[in-house]
């Protein structure tokens, strides 16, 4: 239920709420922040995550199914008014609506047919572009090197639009020390690299891709290191016919988890 009155943005609850912006804070209160109508809806989904929400009074009516999921749920709905939900919110125009959830990563597991590796990939919209483009194409995990950017950071949440919550998030792996185990589980490791010497159109004719496989995606400005590069069995290019230069991070992610999605289903 809706608490009487409304929360300001000096309230002690939107105080502490506003720490877990950071990621020292957000690790100490093992929780983190989920803005926007979809992103909240779900969160609520997944009951057990939510301690609290927090809404403008016209949310309950515009999105009534958020408030009945809550309801239902036992979350506390808490009425805030704009100067609050704006402390709250990362965005130019909020949304009105913003939820406090535990933190959902998981312990590194290395199973599955399809996984998608982050390494020090530190642009937050990247990270949450690659969590959503994972879900999308059925990946079983996204895994994050130590120095890659928190997947609970705000605007790799708001990037995510909801899929934080879909698929298994393991953070600060050891992609040295994850390597040989995921090939002691049948995993093929493949480096997304614009100067690889494989090309994907031919891994995609070999049957290379219709084997379960680790994709590592490196950092934005310099890609893979060395050290992880010599780990891969292929480096692979995504085959550029025009005059760009290279892909980004995550259309390159998205391209190849996408054809090892198809030739896995095949």
């Amino acid at each position: 239920m809706a608490s009487p009155g409304l929360l300001t943005a000096q309230s002690v609850r939107i105080k502490q709420a506003r720490r877990l912006a950071t990621r020292a804070f957000r690790r100490k209160a093992g929780r983190f922040l989920v803005e926007g109508p979809q992103a909240v809806r779900e969160a609520l989904e997944h009951r057990e995550l939510v301690i609290e929400v927090y809404a403008e009074p016209a949310v309950a009516t515009r999105h009534r199914d958020l408030y009945d999921l809550a309801a239902t749920a036992g979350v506390q709905w808490l009425e805030v008014d704009r100067a609050a939900i704006e402390a709250l919110s990362e965005t130019v125009t909020s949304q009105g609506v913003v939820a406090v959830c535990n933190l959902v990563t998981v312990q590194f597991r290395p199973t599955g047919k399809l996984v998608a590796a982050g390494v020090q990939v530190r642009d937050p919209g990247n990270v949450g572009t690659l969590i959503r483009t994972a879900d999308a194409a059925g990946a079983d995990a996204v895994v994050l090197s130590p120095e890659s950017v928190d997947p609970h950071n705000p605007k790799a949440v708001r990037a995510s639009v909801g899929s934080i919550f879909h698929v298994p998030i393991s953070t600060d792996v050891d992609i040295h020390e994850a390597g040989p185990i995921w090939r002691e589980q049948g995993l093929q490791l493949l480096a997304a690299d614009g100067y690889g010497d494989t090309d994907l159109d031919a891994c995609i004719d070999d049957g290379t891709l219709a084997k379960p496989t680790v994709w590592l995606f490196g950092n934005e400005a310099h890609g893979l290191p060395d050290d992880i590069n010599a780990l891969v069995d292929y480096s692979v290019r995504v085959p550029v016919y025009g005059r760009a230069e290279s892909l980004n991070l995550a259309t390159a992610a998205a391209i190849c988890l996408y054809a090892s999605a198809r030739a896995q289903r095949q």
